[in-house]
Order: structure tokens, then C-alpha cells, then sequence
């Protein structure tokens, strides 16, 4: 039983998953299993991966089309190990990712998922961005309503949380990761380790691209999520969260041109936390725009 288990989605990325898969297997913590789901690829995939079949560790599955989050599932199923890590075909991993995140596991008792901060490359692997959003420890749910600040890439979750609270919710289709990350935070310990430990790879076809959908999704499964985890943290603290989340709605709309939705996610942040003065700043520059 290895001690972590890395989770590879993937579907039609024979361009990029062997360099990911060799981030993986170069990491300075070996003892590690690679578990990779081809969610019914119809490219190249089975044939580039077959020289990493000569490691041991490397377990491969195919399945008919999916989608991500059930090839994750059928995954984490399928592992065995005290930790879990996430690593998406066309990402990278830097090579003491694993070492660094176990170390602070030992140096933070209570916590449940370490994550760090990652890098942008473009589809030929050229780094674009080095800025990170900011990022968080502790109890962070009314951080993770007001934006997802956790990088799946970058994060190392303890096996018992998913044992406790279930895996990806297969019906979300967008920002899986959210919705998991908010479930957990309603339990669980983050600890946030400041560090590039992963390079994220921006591409057009993306579906985390699509501001609008993503925005939508993540409307979704805020209300879902409070509707069932309302009672996990303070009135004052949801509010607090969910109205930051309609300012950033309202100022991309309005970046946009989308007037009436920028006025809705005003009016919804008002609603919810109208003495914010983060709620009167977006309300000015939605309603006065620069120039």
C-alpha cells in the first residue's frame, strides 16, 4: 500500500498527459501509487502511456465517456492510499510536491488537506503567470464562499475525508473541486503551505475558461451547499461570504457589458450584507464605471 495515491483523470490528452504522468513518477516522495482513469479517450492516450506501464506503480483503467468527476470517483475507488493528490493530464507537478505538503502534515497536527500555490503555462509549457490569489488556513468555508482559493492541483487531502464525506458530486459537470472543497471545509482543517508546488496549464478549450458557466455553476453549488451546511458556521460569516461572491459576479458582468446580471449580483449582495463596505465599493464600480 503505497502512502499516497495521485488521481489522473483523462480524456484526449496524449499531447500532454506524458509529461504529466513524469512529474509524477520524478517526485523526491516515491512511495506513491499513480492511478489513471482514460475517461474513453479516443486520441493516442493508451499507446503514449504504455512505456510508463514498466513502472510498477503506475495503474491504468479505461472507461467509456463519463465525464471527470466519475473517472475521479472510479479513481479514488480504486486506491489505497493514507493521502490522496490530484494531478489533471495536462498539468505539472514540481518534484518535491509530495515531500514538501507530507512535511507539513507533520509540523500542522489536525490538519486535513494541505494545498500551495501553482504557476500558468501556456500550451507549450511557457510559464505566463506567477500570481497567486491569496490563499488560506483553518476553518476557511466563508473564505471559499466568497471564491475557490484551493488549487486541485496543488492539494494533498488526508484519505479519511473522502471515507467520511464521499468524493466528487458526478451531477455538478463544472467545478467539482468547489463543491468538494466547500463540503469539506465544513468538517475539516486547511492548511495553506506558500510555495509553487504545480504549474496549472491555460488552454482556449477549457472548460474552467468559461467565466460565465463556471460563475454559474459556482452560484449552484453555493446554494446547495448552504442549504445543506447552513448550520456549520456563523450567520455572519455566510453573509460575509456569499456577498463577496456577488460583487465579483457584478463586476465581471459589468466588465462585460451584461448590465442586468451585474445589477442582480449587486442586488443579491446588498441583500445579504448591505454595511459591507466591500459591497458598496462594487456597487460604485458597477454603477461608475472608469473610464
Amino acid at each position: 500500500m503505497a502512502t499516497v495515491s495521485v488521481v489522473m483523470p483523462t480524456f484526449n490528452r496524449a499531447r500532454f498527459i506524458p509529461s504529466a504522468v513524469a512529474s509524477a513518477l520524478a517526485q523526491t516522495y516515491a512511495d506513491l501509487e499513480l492511478i489513471i482513469v482514460d475517461d474513453g479517450s479516443t486520441d493516442d492516450t493508451a499507446r503514449v502511456l504504455e512505456p510508463f506501464f514498466e513502472d510498477g506503480r503506475v495503474r491504468y483503467f479505461y472507461q467509456s465517456n463519463q465525464g471527470q468527476s466519475v473517472a475521479r470517483n472510479y479513481a479514488l475507488a480504486q486506491s489505497s492510499g493514507e493521502f490522496i493528490a490530484f494531478l489533471d493530464s495536462d498539468d505539472l507537478w514540481c518534484p518535491d510536491k509530495l515531500e514538501k505538503q507530507l512535511r507539513a502534515f507533520d509540523a500542522n497536527p489536525g490538519v486535513d488537506i494541505v494545498h500551495g500555490d501553482e504557476v500558468l503555462i501556456n500550451e507549450q509549457g511557457e510559464v505566463i503567470s506567477r500570481k497567486n490569489m491569496r490563499r488560506y488556513s483553518g476553518r476557511i468555508t466563508r473564505q471559499l464562499l466568497a471564491d475557490n482559493s484551493v488549487s486541485i492541483t496543488t492539494a494533498l487531502v488526508k484519505r479519511r475525508c473522502f471515507e467520511e464525506m464521499g468524493g466528487f458530486d458526478t451531477l455538478v459537470g463544472v467545478a467539482d473541486d468547489y463543491d468538494l472543497w466547500l463540503r469539506f471545509s465544513a468538517r475539516y482543517r486547511f492548511h495553506y503551505e506558500p510555495g509553487i508546488v504545480a504549474s496549472y496549464r491555460v488552454m482556449e478549450a477549457q472548460i474552467s475558461s468559461d467565466k460565465r458557466r463556471r460563475l454559474a455553476a459556482n452560484e449552484m453549488i453555493i446554494r446547495n451547499f448552504l442549504k445543506q451546511y447552513a448550520d456549520e458556521l456563523p450567520r455572519k460569516d455566510r453573509r460575509w461570504g456569499v456577498s463577496r461572491f456577488y460583487c465579483r459576479s457584478a463586476r465581471y458582468f459589468a466588465s462585460v457589458g451584461e448590465r442586468e446580471k451585474a445589477v442582480r449580483a449587486l442586488f443579491l449582495a446588498f441583500r445579504n450584507s448591505p454595511m459591507d463596505s466591500v459591497v458598496w465599493r462594487a456597487v460604485f464600480r458597477v454603477l461608475v464605471p472608469r473610464k
